[in-house]
């Protein structure tokens, strides 16, 4: 598949989706969806605590495959924050973060990994929503607050569970919805060269806001590198396998071709947006490549395909 040229940009995610007044203008097929945030969320919850060290968050978000742990208090299961893959995508070498493997660790990558905690990377004020809470008010809370994660908890705080864009789209899913894949897809995709390092995919994620990359060879789509990818290349070891020294610099000098996945799930842009969300299911993938006639013509994720449901008439 040949490769048009492309200018990256931040996607306004969510906003495109809001009323003047800064509301969701959701559809009469939300109000009339069953379903609470208990029921809703998925159990049993992977999290971690504020001493967990940065290794064993990566280890727990690839064994478990996530892309975000609640943070807990120890032995009592109360919601104190959440960690997210962008956070340790930006600690890894992409973002602000990643002054903290610099300057107090001098770019040592045991160090870096065994002696620094979540409590230095974690997101103190987690947005969450109580277990009584109702679709509509869940979806509201995610597009405005533009979050993909959702822990749900008592009133006292105690966590109960998690809610995904995945969840609510499976729970939400039809055939048929009545809008193309053209109108809700990016058509401006942010893309990264196969001869680029893990570190410059990395900074590209945190500077434009995306979590994942298509990765191009010679004009072409090779295949994909994502925030999970990169977190995987450390909670499994194999950055290990790739370094010589104790320098973080030097394994963040990977290609992004050894972390990225070759595969890669495609669609037409005239499908329906419930054809898009159903291909997810079926192929286990959070993203979609939208190709026409052989070229890019956008990427649509399962954040477009949430909004296109929610905000579609029935």
């Amino acid at each position: 598949m040949r490769m048009a040229p492309v200018i990256p940009r931040r996607r306004p995610e969510g906003i495109r989706w809001l009323r003047s007044d800064g509301t969701p203008n959701f559809s009469d097929r939300i109000h009339r969806s069953e379903g609470d945030a208990k029921i809703l969320a998925k159990r049993p919850v992977y999290t971690v605590t504020r001493t967990t060290t940065i290794l064993g968050l990566a280890e727990g978000m690839s064994r478990y495959n996530v892309r975000a742990m609640p943070v807990v208090v120890p032995n009592q299961d109360k919601l104190e924050g959440i960690v997210t893959a962008m956070d340790l995508v930006s600690y890894l070498g992409g973002g602000e973060l990643y002054n903290i493997v610099v300057n107090r660790h001098k770019g040592n990558i045991y160090s870096a990994l065994l002696k620094e905690h979540v409590s230095s990377i974690m997101n103190p004020n987690p947005v969450y929503v109580t277990v009584a809470e109702k679709l509509p008010k869940i979806l509201e809370i995610m597009v405005t607050k533009n979050v993909g994660v959702v822990p749900v908890v008592f009133e006292d705080g105690t966590l109960w569970g998690i809610i995904t864009e995945h969840d609510i789209v499976e729970h939400l899913a039809e055939k048929t919805v009545g809008r193309k894949v053209s109108e809700v897809m990016t058509s401006n995709v942010i893309t990264i060269d196969a001869s680029a390092t893990i570190k410059e995919a990395a900074e590209m994620m945190i500077r434009y806001g995306v979590r994942r990359l298509p990765i191009i060879e010679d004009g072409a789509i090779w295949g994909m590198i994502t925030a999970k990818d990169i977190v995987r290349f450390f909670g499994s070891h194999d950055v290990f396998r790739f370094t010589e020294t104790d320098s973080m610099e030097e394994a963040l000098k990977a290609p992004v071709k050894l972390v990225g996945l070759s595969g890669y799930v495609t669609i037409d842009p005239d499908a329906d947006v419930g054809e898009a969300a159903t291909l997810m299911k079926e192929k286990g993938v959070s993203s979609l490549l939208v190709v026409k006639d052989g070229q890019l013509a956008g990427i649509i994720t399962e954040r477009d395909v949430l909004y296109a449901l929610a905000t579609s008439p029935p």
